[in-house]
């Protein structure tokens, strides 16, 4: 076997455990909570929210759910391309590339739907309310006690 044919399969067995590696993270290891759950639990379990913020509150959320629904099936769709990119070049060529920059597109915008729906919520809030509120954005945005 030469040198060079023996680099290729070691180069390719580590790209597939690289692969594997974060597939079995991502799937098997406990992630954070994202940041909407706990301002939801802080919103609807500490807030004392009347019955209009309530109301405001589910109408946000039902259309956030559309919409972060709608770019996860995007990311899902991108993966997918990404996989067939991989499958194709065996290494990092110009179509994993390609395929790895659509989908920092669809996850870029997943994060600004999350913060527009996170200040859409606190907007519901009163004066009160507020700072607490805040305060759990910036607990769960740097994983910071306060």
């Amino acid at each position: 076997m030469s040198n060079r044919l023996l680099f290729g399969l070691v180069a390719i067995v580590a790209f597939a455990a690289a692969i594997c590696g974060v597939v079995i993270g991502r799937a098997y290891l406990i992630q954070p909570q994202p940041v909407e759950s706990e301002l939801h639990g802080l919103l609807h379990e500490e807030l004392k929210l009347d019955h209009q913020q309530q109301s405001k509150l589910a109408e946000i959320e039902r259309q956030f759910a559309i919409r972060k629904q709608a770019l996860e099936l995007e990311l899902r769709s991108d993966n997918a391309r990404l996989a067939d990119a991989i499958e194709i070049e065996h290494g990092y060529g110009p179509q994993v590339n390609a395929a790895v920059d659509r989908s920092h597109v669809a996850m870029g915008q997943l994060q600004k739907v999350t913060l527009e729906h996170i200040f859409a919520m606190r907007g519901v809030l009163r004066p009160d309310q507020t700072a607490r509120f805040d305060e759990a954005v910036v607990k769960a945005l740097t994983a910071k006690e306060r």
